[in-house]
């Protein structure tokens, strides 16, 4: 029960748990070659005792170690919550720019180092967070975790909350490229679509991702969204999108995420293989199968990729280091206190008069 994989880089593959400690038969699953990393959700946290338990177990089924991560973005987006600081959704960061921009990059980058602190506290090395998309009032799935509409105030909140993920020691991974923020429909239950045309797209959505935050991000995830002026595909599963404007135009060379390949949006490119092949053929490096062990079996079991050592590379870049020294304990990390501090002092106001409106 207790063998570990070793030697073997990560693989393409990131699948999920059940529960708050590991089967016998998911430790087996995450020891498959084509498995690289496991994303964790809010069913798999009770505690931070319990939190730090399962993601040493995980850790512990193979070296080099699996890459750990969550969707904790702050708002309604946030998995883990006892125990953690509730962060507020971006929104409030938008909110406070148009009052004071310097205030509000100095909260967005406190959020960032208190959002990376607390999960690294606990072995999580990474969070799928910022989210790029533009607040236009009209998506169903992006609502307030959207900064703000303008994309140059968007860039310049999400490269200060980077910067405070970098400083804690964790890499950014922005989403939903080219942008999910004008297409109404939730990709999770449809398929949504953008009628618009590459130039406005370039314009407004895609800006966030340009230079220099696109030399900042560790990741970027692509929306499972149609944008038929430009491409047939969702952008997830279109090669123009990812390798020609994400990787040439915009000029990005972190890993590209899939999104959940189990989303009513991915079901166009036919079963699960299917959608893993096609993702991979379009640029993405990393596939997500949540939520459905058998579906995660079905492709661990039938896939067949070619090795691709660059992506290989790219995806080792994201494992976890060791912190020099180890990491001190949240309540003795002056750093972490600090900006834990200032956040509060910072969004309190803005908070307190949402929850009174």
């Amino acid at each position: 029960m207790n063998e570990m994989l070793r030697g073997v880089p990560l693989g393409p593959v990131m699948c999920d748990v059940a529960g708050t400690s590991l089967s016998d038969a998911e430790r087996a699953r995450l020891r498959h070659p084509l498995v690289g990393g496991v994303i964790l959700f809010a069913r798999n946290y009770r505690d931070v005792a319990q939190l730090k338990a399962l993601v040493a177990e995980i850790r512990a089924v193979r070296a080099p170690e699996l890459i750990v991560a969550v969707d904790h973005e702050g708002g309604r987006v946030q998995r883990f919550r006892e125990g953690f600081t509730l962060l507020p959704p971006m929104r409030v960061f938008g909110r406070m720019w148009d009052e004071d921009p310097a205030c509000a990059c100095a909260a967005a980058e406190c959020a960032g180092y208190v959002l990376a602190a607390e999960l690294l506290d606990c072995g999580v090395g990474l969070s799928f967070t910022p989210v790029l998309d533009l607040d236009y009032g009209q998506s169903r799935v992006v609502g307030d975790r959207a900064f703000h509409r303008s994309p140059e105030v968007v860039q310049a909140l999400a490269r200060a909350l980077t910067a405070g993920l970098n400083a804690a020691g964790m890499g950014a991974v922005g989403k939903h490229f080219p942008g999910h923020g004008y297409a109404e429909a939730d990709s999770h239950v449809a398929m949504p679509e953008d009628g618009r045309d590459f130039a406005a797209l370039w314009a407004e959505d895609i800006l966030p991702y340009r230079l220099p935050l696109a030399a900042e991000l560790a990741g970027v995830m692509p929306a499972h969204v149609v944008y038929p002026a430009v491409d047939a595909r969702p952008a997830g599963f279109s090669p123009y999108w990812i390798k020609d404007v994400l990787r040439k135009q915009v000029g990005f060379n972190g890993v590209v995420f899939s999104d959940d390949l189990t989303m009513e949006g991915a079901t166009v490119a036919g079963d699960i293989v299917a959608r893993a092949q096609a993702a991979r053929d379009a640029g993405c490096d990393m596939v997500l199968v949540c939520n459905r062990p058998d579906l995660a079996d079905e492709l661990l079991a039938r896939w067949q990729i070619a090795p691709d050592d660059a992506s290989t590379q790219r995806i080792a870049t994201l494992q976890l280091a060791p912190a020099a020294g180890g990491r001190p304990a949240l309540r003795e990390h002056a750093e972490y206190l600090a900006a834990r501090q200032t956040l509060m002092d910072l969004c309190s106001p803005l908070l307190a008069e949402s929850k009174g409106g």
